[in-house]
């Protein structure tokens, strides 16, 4: 079995109340110890400073404005030119009688005035507070009188983003640098399972991190270049999309950003062709359905084709062969179709966030042309817990290894059942290592909590093979208690069911006083339609939603698949609601990476939810 990890520490099994911890894993990079890392690039502002200086003239920031009724090609700013914003954003702020160690909020879409304002902020040593409330609003673009009358009303001073650039040009201020152990930022995390907590990351956190990625790659052939370019669409303010523009900005590669209808992806992914695409489960599990999609169009003989080479080139891969030699003229013949959907020139894949299913992550490997892999990571990690290896088959399914300054046990979850030294050790992952953050913003009880003797726990629960590979299986807080005392894993029971084609999405809900699971369900609209054209009805699909034989066809849907996946009697979802619109298009239902916002779905449903278990309630006497 090839290793993937180092154990470096032995388990020990629970004793006086306390819970069995399994082995700790290293990465193979750090079986010795941890690399050291660069001195000269210990803050965020150091690593930036000297891409500055290293690339002065590279494209950095790249957007797109709107001209005669439509979105034009991508324009672009050059490192030397960011800089020179930076810092007059910075003497404003200074300007503003703001001193080092406040915190300055940043709310807003991508765009490179969003960067500008995060620099700024290291180069005055303030902290950088995405979605935070702040009494100096500094609008990205221009402000209308009635906007600046309304701000004055309430005592906020506005400005427009070149009348403040204006001030910080009129009034400069020397650069007050940070140290490694200053804070860099607090972010807020997404809010899936209650209020949003704010997590503080110091320079030190963000620069181990950017020093650990450097290493990482340099053992794979393929090297980043200045030539690189990565479309940025997950919110700045997610630690994904930030860790990665900051690696980026380190590099001297070029960022571009969506034009902010993510509907329309598709359009920026053309224009700016970028070769590095990160994104949630549920963008790559809509490019599939995509090409699946466009394959249903194609005459029978074609779609049998496209089948033969999908399976001869995913036999070379199994067998060893790295992506791009497994099978050429299959590349050629199918393939690069679907990477031009991707805009021809992604040749980078990272999924994060949430895990991706084996099906979707295989389709991409064998699909896209590209190399594909998994992280695993969190706010409260800076990002990187865990990462996948390119072209290594064993790894779908799972999130690899842990990472290079990090790491990873396993701690035994009793009401759960899992336990760290089974035949399949399972338990909550728990992470140690200069990555982990400082606490959490004004809560040392939670923080109290979750960092115990240097290990955060996670809340998710893993599986850890034999080499090290690490298989997120479940998550803590997404446990339920039934009335009849089971416990259920309602994220785990989400993914199992929503492999169904008649589902788009769904919601599990249980609650500790009923003894059944019920679901809000979104219907796959192309093939629900498909179905009532072939009984008869002629409906709109809003309208199909509303159909009894709708849902006894899904909820016999959902019973099959419990069965294929053996679940167990109290695993199977008893009464549904359909739900025409998807969760992501009704406000606040899910985050800004299409997590589900369980709190906020039970208080949007909350009626239909009681009225369908007072009907469930009555069929069962």
């Amino acid at each position: 079995m090839k290793m993937f990890a180092v154990k470096v520490e032995e388990g020990r099994e629970g004793r006086d109340g306390q819970p069995s911890v399994g082995p700790v894993y290293r990465n193979l990079i750090a079986r010795h110890d941890f690399p050291p890392t660069d001195p000269n690039l210990s803050t965020a502002w150091e690593i930036f400073r000297a891409s500055v200086e290293k690339y002065r003239r590279n494209r950095m920031l790249g957007w797109r404005e709107f001209l005669n009724h439509q979105w034009g090609p991508y324009v672009w700013k050059t490192y030397e030119e960011v800089y020179q914003e930076t810092i007059c954003a910075g003497s404003a702020l200074r300007a503003c009688g703001i001193q080092p160690g406040a915190r300055i909020g940043i709310y807003g879409s991508n765009c490179p005035q969003w960067i500008v304002a995060m620099e700024a902020c290291g180069s005055q040593s303030l902290i950088c507070v995405p979605l935070y409330d702040t009494l100096v609003i500094i609008c990205f673009t221009s402000l209308t009188e009635e906007e600046k009358n309304r701000a004055a009303s309430i005592g906020v001073k506005s400005y427009s983003w070149n009348d403040f650039l204006h001030m910080g040009k009129e009034n400069p201020s020397e650069l007050l640098p940070p140290q490694p152990f200053n804070i860099c930022t607090i972010m807020y995390t997404s809010g899936t399972s209650g209020s949003p907590k704010g997590v503080i990351l110091t320079h030190e956190n963000i620069s181990t991190c950017i020093r650990g990625i450097d290493i990482f790659m340099e053992q794979f052939e393929d090297k980043m270049t200045v030539n690189d370019v990565y479309i940025s669409f997950l919110p700045l303010a997610h630690i994904l999309d930030r860790m990665i523009e900051e690696y980026f900005f380190h590099k001297g590669a070029a960022v571009g950003y969506f034009h902010g209808d993510i509907s329309e992806l598709q359009d920026d992914l053309m224009e700016l062709k970028p070769t590095f695409l990160a994104g949630v489960p549920r963008v790559f599990e809509r490019v599939r359905e995509g090409v699946l999609k466009a394959l249903e169009e194609l005459n029978p003989v074609r779609r049998k084709i496209f089948g033969m080479l999908y399976n001869y080139k995913l036999k070379w891969m199994k067998l060893g062969y790295k992506q791009k030699d497994a099978s050429p003229i299959a590349d050629l013949l199918a393939f690069r179709k679907v990477k031009a959907r991707l805009g021809g020139r992604v040749r980078l894949i990272i999924s994060g966030g949430a895990p991706l299913s084996s099906e979707v992550e295989e389709f991409l490997r064998v699909t896209s042309c590209a190399f594909v892999l998994q992280g695993y990571g969190l706010t409260e990690t800076s990002g990187l817990a865990a990462v996948g290896f390119p072209d290594e088959m064993c790894l779908i399914g799972t999130v690899g290894s842990a990472f290079v300054y990090n790491e990873v046990r396993l701690e035994e979850v009793p009401e759960m059942g899992y336990y760290p030294f089974g035949d399949r050790p399972r338990g909550e992952i728990c992470v140690r290592g200069k990555m982990v953050f400082a606490g959490y913003h004004k809560n040392p009880e939670l923080t109290r909590e979750t960092i115990k003797d240097g290990w955060f726990h996670t809340g998710d629960i893993g599986e850890m093979s034999e080499n090290g590979v690490i298989r997120i299986i479940d998550r803590k807080k997404n446990l339920i208690k039934l009335s009849k005392g089971e416990y259920v894993a309602v994220e785990y029971l989400e993914k199992v069911y929503c492999v169904s084609p008649t589902i788009e999405d769904i919601w599990v809900y249980g609650d500790s006083f009923k003894s059944m699971l019920i679901a809000v369900v979104v219907p796959n609209e192309e093939n629900t339609v498909k179905w009532a054209r072939e009984i008869g009805y002629r409906d709109s699909f809003s309208g199909l939603c509303s159909l009894n034989q709708l849902q006894d066809y899904i909820l016999q849907e959902l019973k099959s698949t419990a069965q294929r996946n053996k679940l167990r009697g109290f695993e199977h979802i008893k009464g549904i609601i359909l739900e025409p619109q998807p969760f992501e298009l009704q406000k606040d239902l899910v985050t800004p990476t299409l997590k589900k916002k369980r709190d906020q779905l039970l208080k949007h449903y909350k009626g239909g939810i009681e009225d369908l278990y007072k009907k469930l309630a009555a069929v069962k006497r």
